[in-house]
């Protein structure tokens, strides 16, 4: 059975050598660099202990040092899976998702008409570059000229001129004897509806050739020179030789530069890569005038396993972008992905380069955000989340993104990832003294600027301040305590964190130590306890968490004493929250009863410090026994503890109601 021509060259292109043989081979991790398609193993050919058998992954093949087997993937599977060559092939068709050819009789036929179609498209280079010399060409000269391109450029990349005529091309390929059906073949030229000649596809245009990966000329970009012509820039049609959406432009010399360690970049149009090239980026591609598919994605990951993709900085670019990541997200792989260098707005390389130079590219080159940062922008920037129903729309669509993802560990990352970006642009605002502050509200604008901005929180009034309770030492303390508790919990056993992630981040810390320590757990209790710990001592000091742990009320809390229990650290830092949230429930009541007296008192006051002090009662119930003497019962029948019930009636007591012109009832 014969195989389609292009048939080979297409598997070879979607499949990776490396995946391939990594079946079969553990890599040495020492002298393998996966980055750059550079693998090495011992040899599955011959029993050996050492790493002689290396494949490039760029160049699809494989050699051992020691035995002397080469080949490529489908030699490979030959020789290992012991079949024939149409097996071989059919296991990795599989592999690639491509279905088997049914036999076709003109299978040779065909290989020889695409063999004459590509003798007829090298007549077409050469008649476009003669063109570009003659005097119709003046127009087309004079505007590589300002873009910049020397005559060794346009030799280089054998760019030439399609004269605005009729049947200019067609008379010369005729004038040579090819058929009729070879010239429209190629796609150089288009029957005629009126029943004259046929006509050339290309006119009044600058001609750029578009080879493949084996350097055959396979099609034509061509960019207009009339400034009202509908399409600026024209590629050939679809043919035997050309498919759009499998072709780069400039693939096999971007191959080669990348496989020495060049960076791969993906720019959008031909002059782009051109300059990108001449400036000493060789490894330089372009997707032919549209959005980039699944198959070029493909090809790219087999040159590099990260492509640099260098969009123009204007609306179109950014849309594009984001278009890719949705194609991306299914496909990436460990250690396979994308990067985006995002141009400054209205420049495209070209640009860049003509006005700053080489090293002003490759300061963005260097600075390219890995594809996660750039969702990350595309869900928030813009948008404001100021609501717990926006916050959670955020979420969901985080969600749905991650989930595209087939590779768990990358999804796993891009979770922990998106988890910090979101840390990052919810955390409680700091005060210079380093406590947090709350009630404010922010905007994300990722991007343009910065993770978001508060708005200030209102100002505490003058008599909530001076609130007896609120000043007291002693719930100072106490609240203090219960913070280092919650910590030292939480630090000995970071792995239920995620169980009270929405509750340590509203935690209001009155100690800077604790709201330190708070934001060195969220931040990183996902990577484990001693990264963890190591964290905690590079940022805060080695005795900060030593002192923390060996403090006496932390020290006799028995999921210290255990480190590692996970339930009892989850009880321990539920009970403290709960003591915590009850407490300042019953200091915003009395605060708000102290707003409240200056007014005329009712009986709703009384209510309401009751109802919050019966919450405080219950929150502390684990650890006070019943009947005790610390409590005591109101005529209503509401139990209170005796040292509120104290404070209370001190705070009311220093409130002076003659001063402020109110009758006291």
């Amino acid at each position: 059975m014969s195989l389609p021509p292009g048939f080979l060259d297409e598997l070879r292109t979607r499949l990776s050598l490396g995946q391939v043989v990594g079946r079969k081979v553990m890599w040495d991790s020492r002298k393998s660099n996966q980055a750059k398609g550079d693998l090495w193993a011992p040899c599955p050919f011959h029993q050996e202990k050492s790493a002689s058998f290396h494949v490039d992954d760029r160049k699809g093949f494989y050699y051992c040092f020691g035995c002397h087997a080469k080949g490529d993937a489908i030699s490979f599977v030959r020789e290992t899976e012991n079949v024939d060559f149409m097996e071989a092939v059919r296991i990795l068709a599989g592999e690639a998702g491509m279905p088997m050819p049914q036999r076709d009789p003109q299978a040779q036929q065909k290989a020889d008409t695409r063999t004459q179609l590509a003798e007829v498209m090298e007549q077409a280079v050469q008649y476009y570059r003669l063109q570009l010399k003659t005097g119709v060409a003046s127009d087309a000269r004079a505007y590589l000229e300002r873009r910049g391109l020397s005559q060794q450029a346009l030799d280089r990349w054998e760019i030439g001129f399609a004269p605005d005529a009729w049947q200019g091309l067609w008379d010369h390929l005729k004038s040579k004897n090819i058929a009729d059906d070879l010239i429209i073949g190629a796609g150089l030229a288009k029957p005629s509806q009126k029943g004259g000649k046929p006509y050339d596809t290309f006119r009044g245009r600058i001609m750029f050739p578009i080879r493949d990966a084996r350097g055959r000329c396979t099609a034509f970009g061509g960019r207009a020179m009339d400034p009202d012509d509908n399409a600026k820039y024209l590629n050939s049609p679809e043919t035997e030789l050309f498919d759009k959406g499998r072709s780069l432009y400039n693939h096999g010399p971007a191959r080669t530069a990348a496989g020495k360690g060049q960076p791969l970049i993906v720019a959008e149009g031909y002059m782009d890569v051109i300059a990108l090239s001449e400036a000493g980026f060789g490894a330089a591609v372009a997707p032919l005038g549209t959005a980039i598919t699944e198959s070029q994605l493909q090809m790219l990951w087999r040159i590099s396993p990260e492509p640099i993709i260098a969009l123009d900085g204007d609306t179109a670019g950014l849309r594009a972008a984001m278009r890719l990541i949705d194609l991306s997200l299914p496909l990436v792989e460990a250690g396979q992905s994308l990067r985006f260098a995002m141009m400054p707005e209205g420049q495209d390389p070209d640009d860049l380069l003509k006005a700053s130079g080489a090293p002003a590219l490759q300061k963005l080159l260097d600075a390219a955000m890995p594809m996660v940062r750039l969702l990350w922008q595309r869900e928030t920037e813009g948008r404001v989340f100021d609501s717990p129903e926006r916050k959670a729309a955020l979420d969901k669509a985080l969600r749905e993104k991650i989930k595209m993802i087939a590779d768990p560990s990358i999804r796993s990352h891009y979770g922990q990832e998106i988890k910090e970006l979101r840390w990052q642009l919810f955390r409680p605002q700091r005060t210079p003294s380093g406590t947090a502050r709350s009630g404010g509200q922010r905007s994300g604008s990722f991007g343009k600027g910065g993770f978001g901005k508060w708005q200030p929180a209102p100002v505490p009034l003058p008599s909530t301040k001076s609130s007896a309770l609120a000043m007291a030492p002693g719930d100072t303390v106490t609240h203090m305590l219960r913070e280092s508790v919650i910590m030292a919990a939480l630090i000995t056993c970071p792995q239920v964190v995620e169980a009270f992630e929405t509750p340590l981040e509203r935690l209001r810390c009155i100690n800077p130590d604790n709201a330190a320590l708070r934001d060195l757990i969220l931040r990183h209790a996902h990577e484990g306890p001693e990264v963890l710990r190591e964290k905690i001592s590079s940022a805060r000091g080695p005795e900060a968490l030593e002192n923390l742990l060996s403090a006496s009320h932390v020290a006799i809390v028995p999921c210290i004493r255990t480190p590692g229990d996970a339930d009892m650290a989850r009880i321990t830092v539920a009970e403290e929250l709960a003591k915590l949230s009850a407490a300042r429930g019953l200091d915003a009541e009395i605060a708000d009863a102290a707003e409240d007296l200056t007014g005329v008192a009712d009986e709703g006051v009384t209510w309401r410090l009751s109802q919050a002090a019966e919450a405080a009662d219950s929150a502390n119930r684990s650890t006070q026994k019943e009947g005790s003497g610390d409590f005591v019962t109101a005529d209503n029948g509401v139990k209170l503890e005796k040292g509120e019930v104290t404070r209370s009636r001190a705070m009311f007591d220093a409130i002076d109601f003659s001063k402020r012109g109110r009758k006291q009832h």
